[in-house]
């Protein structure tokens, strides 16, 4: 039985009639589940469940709207291994991976649970005599919200909860590749309690479903994280429809390992940062900078990182597939293309096929040495498990290297000089600098977006920021 969108309360048939499936990138030949293959008239009709339910929630005191994130929050703990399991089949995880993901969503929902007794505003001082002057927090109202396969619980959580906790109503759209655990976020949102309409779940292409929640006129804000070119085109539409828009991208992140860095140390942050999740994180590390007298060095290390990892299902093995036949298809071009372009090939770079790997998405931890940062594997993002690895003859020029790209999301330094360390932190363009540390890996209580290309630079995510986003001040003049 194929799964259902969830519109005003209700667990519903798309329209259309029709339905898609989704496979295990592991092995293909097995169906995970079945969708709704929505449409414009089954989004429009989720946004005006939302829009009818906004005010009653939007009333809601915000404490009884955090009860129910709380309730939620521990049915998806109980729920945990399921989850995990369900996470790995669909998009391909480690359990590892696939676990740490959801107990981030289980955080995320408590967190905001919490932040729901701070909601208000501010007081501050009038001017005049017997007059209170202070500021009243409210929601934006309806919130479109469209999100990524790669981490396909954990980001739509972190758009969810704080939406909720501030008081909007919202509809999302989650990605076609691995609709299955925001599903399971509305199961237990179901069960916590939460009132017909004020969140809704539509399964369906972003050409018709996304295209609708973008510029539909009931939706106050769009919130959208994925490719760089579909962003634009989400914030281009929400905006012309005079929307509160925020995109998070691409990106091409760069470690640079400085000459006073511990080589072995060095080559397990950058492993850790590219090949973790199959290097399929918008935050994963893509290039290694690394200065000239540790050069050699460190590509032999970071080699031997790369072919120390198993590969394989996720239940199993150290780094499973690419999430899909299109993922993989794209990996294997850019290593195409860097071969072509003179890059030095010094490991991984096939696609694994035979024994466990069947006809699973399998592709190789794969490094090239000797890339210049214009080639085309050092300035686009290639969403798989690619280092590039980049020579550089000074801090200055590593830096330089660094903010050489399009992209500005994440990026972090290895270095036991804490002069280097400042610096990186001051001058690096990027919305998270990180000091011997990988790219990868958030807290959730801190911002969290990109610089250029990465980000449309409006609004940040997590932590207060992302309640920041789904709310408005207005300002009031009590004059007694």
């Amino acid at each position: 039985m194929a799964q259902r969108n969830y519109v005003g309360g209700e667990w519903t048939e798309a329209g259309t009639g029709e339905t898609f499936e989704t496979v295990n990138p592991a092995d293909p030949s097995e169906t995970v589940a079945e969708y709704q293959q929505s449409d414009e008239d089954d989004a429009a009709e989720a946004v005006e469940a939302a829009a009818a339910a906004e005010d009653e929630w939007a009333n809601t005191p915000a404490p009884q709207r955090g009860a129910i994130l709380r309730e939620a929050a521990g049915i998806l703990a109980d729920r945990k291994q399921e989850l995990t399991e369900e996470l790995t089949r669909e998009e391909g995880k480690t359990h590892a991976e696939a676990g740490g993901e959801v107990q981030r969503t289980i955080d995320i929902f408590y967190y905001y649970a919490e932040k729901t007794r701070d909601l208000g505003g501010k007081v501050k001082s009038a001017s005049a005599p017997q007059t209170n002057l202070y500021t009243v927090a409210e929601p934006v109202g309806v919130a479109g919200l469209i999100t990524p396969w790669n981490y396909p619980i954990a980001i739509p959580a972190w758009k969810i909860a704080p939406a909720l906790a501030a008081g909007n109503t919202l509809v999302i759209k989650p990605a076609s590749l691995a609709p299955a655990p925001v599903v399971s976020i509305f199961e237990a949102l179901d069960e916590a309690g939460l009132p017909e309409g004020v969140a809704n779940l539509v399964t369906g292409p972003g050409s018709s479903v996304g295209d609708t929640i973008s510029t539909h006129d009931e939706v106050d804000a769009v919130s959208f994280t994925g490719s760089g070119e579909v962003g634009q085109m989400v914030y281009d539409a929400a905006t012309q429809a005079g929307k509160r828009a925020q995109t998070e991208m691409g990106g091409k992140n760069p470690t640079v390992v400085s000459s006073s860095a511990d080589v072995e140390e060095a080559a397990e942050i950058v492993a850790n940062g590219r090949f973790g999740v199959t290097g399929q994180a918008c935050t994963a590390c893509s290039r290694a900078i690394v200065h000239t007298d540790i050069y050699e060095e460190f590509v032999e290390a970071i080699v031997e990182e790369a072919e120390s990892i198993e590969v394989g299902p996720g239940d199993e093995y150290d780094m499973g597939p690419q999430v899909g036949e299109g993922e993989l298809e794209g990996t294997l071009e850019y290593i195409d293309v860097a071969e072509k372009e003179g890059a030095r090939l010094v490991a991984g770079g096939e696609r694994l096929e035979g024994d466990r790997f069947g006809e699973g998405y399998y592709v190789e931890p794969t490094v090239f040495a000797d890339v210049e940062n214009d080639y085309r594997i050092a300035q686009e993002e290639v969403f798989g498990p690619v280092l590039s690895v980049i020579e550089v003859d000074d801090f200055e020029e590593g830096l330089e290297v660094a903010n050489d790209i399009p992209y500005g999301l994440s990026a972090s330094i290895v270095t036991e000089d804490h002069t280097e360390a400042e610096r990186f932190v001051d001058e690096i363009e990027a919305g998270v600098a990180k000091v011997n540390a990988k790219t990868t890996g958030l807290e959730l209580h801190v911002p969290f977006g990109g610089f250029k290309e990465s980000s449309s630079e409006t609004w940040r995510e997590q932590g207060d920021a992302g309640l920041e986003f789904y709310t408005i001040d207005k300002t009031v003049y009590d004059n007694f």
